[in-house]
């Protein structure tokens, strides 16, 4: 394909990603993986090359442009606009005057919704590219240990099993995945988990596990001891975890929940748990750098519903925790109201809950929990509370 052949398809593959997002459809990478088997003509440096424009473009627009074609000229970059006209594969040449959508980071209506330590310099961090993190599972091995094994790996401090690679690597190729040493998870995370502070905990429930990254860092600070309950309303995601916790070496129970239904299932733990961990539902606003389109499906009234969701999460964990155990509160959000807000709202529904202070040597308080960024803490963004019911 020649340069400007390579910025049609980019424009076309563009305008299917934005009428998905507009209507709640396939990701991004499920509409590139799906034009690219239909453009089999496409060799590896072509993919290569439409793949990086398509995500330089969701990167530099926080709103969706009108079009593919508009938000590649609003990218404003002369070697991109030669291509308009020049060629019959390509795209037709820009008429003056055409309209351009400008790169803007956000929304204006979310820049209201941050958290305010969220400035430019934050917004310009979350939409970076991620770094590479993963977990020595300490069920098998020790981070010393899987260190010897990617010599350009760094340990990540404060956290007791992380580390971050400086090149990308194909993980789950690699054998120390194949046979659960270690796990891909974020710093941020895994400092969730580590708030948990589950070792020595009789019984730990995972109220949103989803696939059960944070389970499985559960299970390891366990170390065999006491019950591990995982809990989802997705039967999709939840099947994901038995497999998984086979090969990390993870003892782990499963529920799959009924939406508006969940105590039904959870009754004989009511008022029995040491920890809930709720990983709620949220906007995904702390993680564009992984995922920059969530910034085109996200709307207010998509956020108000999740917020809804969120307290009656946070509700369901009141009843399981027990006199004296925790609720360890997260969201990867840095919207006010999925964090420090709705913590705040839950001590007011729930007065025998008060806030236990955590992660003391990274992130930054914020109400009463605590907020990492990866500008200042070089982790996806997270909101974590932790609230100790009272005996």
């Amino acid at each position: 394909m020649n340069p400007a052949a390579r910025v049609q398809t980019a424009i076309e593959l563009l305008d299917a990603i934005l009428a998905s997002a507009r209507d709640n459809g396939p990701s991004a990478d499920v509409i590139l993986a799906k034009g690219f088997r239909e453009r089999r003509y496409a060799g590896s440096k072509d993919r290569r090359a439409i793949r990086d424009l398509v995500y330089r473009v969701i990167r530099a627009h926080g709103q969706r442009p009108a079009s593919g074609r508009a938000g590649v000229l609003g990218l404003s970059d002369p070697d991109l606009t030669a291509q308009f006209g020049a060629s019959n594969y390509g795209p037709q040449a820009a008429s003056d005057g055409e309209a351009a959508d400008a790169p803007t980071a956000v929304a204006p209506w979310m820049r209201d919704a941050f958290v305010p330590l969220i400035d430019g310099a934050e917004l310009d961090a979350l939409l970076e590219r991620a770094p590479l993190d993963l977990r020595a599972n300490a069920l098998k091995t020790t981070r010393d240990d899987v260190l010897k094994l990617y010599p350009d790996a760094l340990p990540i401090g404060h956290t007791s099993q992380g580390f971050r690679l400086a090149s990308p690597v194909d993980v789950e190729a690699d054998d120390a995945y194949q046979t659960g040493l270690i796990e891909v998870q974020d710093a941020g995370s895994q400092l969730i988990s580590l708030a948990a502070q589950a070792a020595g905990a009789a019984i730990v429930v995972d109220l949103c596990a989803g696939a059960g990254g944070k389970t499985l860092a559960l299970a390891a600070d366990m170390a065999g001891a006491g019950r591990l309950i995982a809990c989802d309303t997705d039967r999709t995601r939840l099947q994901q975890l038995p497999k998984r916790a086979e090969r990390a070496g993870a003892e782990v129970e499963l529920r799959l929940l009924n939406p508006a239904r969940e105590m039904e299932a959870l009754e004989d733990l009511r008022a029995q748990a040491d920890i809930v961990l709720v990983d709620a539902p949220c906007s995904g606003s702390g993680t564009w750098r992984r995922n920059p389109e969530l910034r085109w499906r996200l709307t207010p009234e998509h956020l108000a519903r999740t917020e809804a969701l969120q307290r009656q999460v946070l509700d369901i964990a009141a009843q399981l925790v027990k006199p004296g155990g925790v609720i360890v509160y997260a969201v990867c959000s840095l919207f006010a109201r999925e964090g420090a807000e709705q913590i705040e709202e839950f001590m007011q529904r729930h007065t025998g809950f008060s806030p236990e202070g955590i992660l003391s040597d990274t992130g930054r308080q914020t109400g009463a929990g605590r907020l990492l960024t990866p500008f200042h803490d070089a982790t996806d963004g997270f909101f974590v509370a932790r609230l100790a019911r009272s005996c």
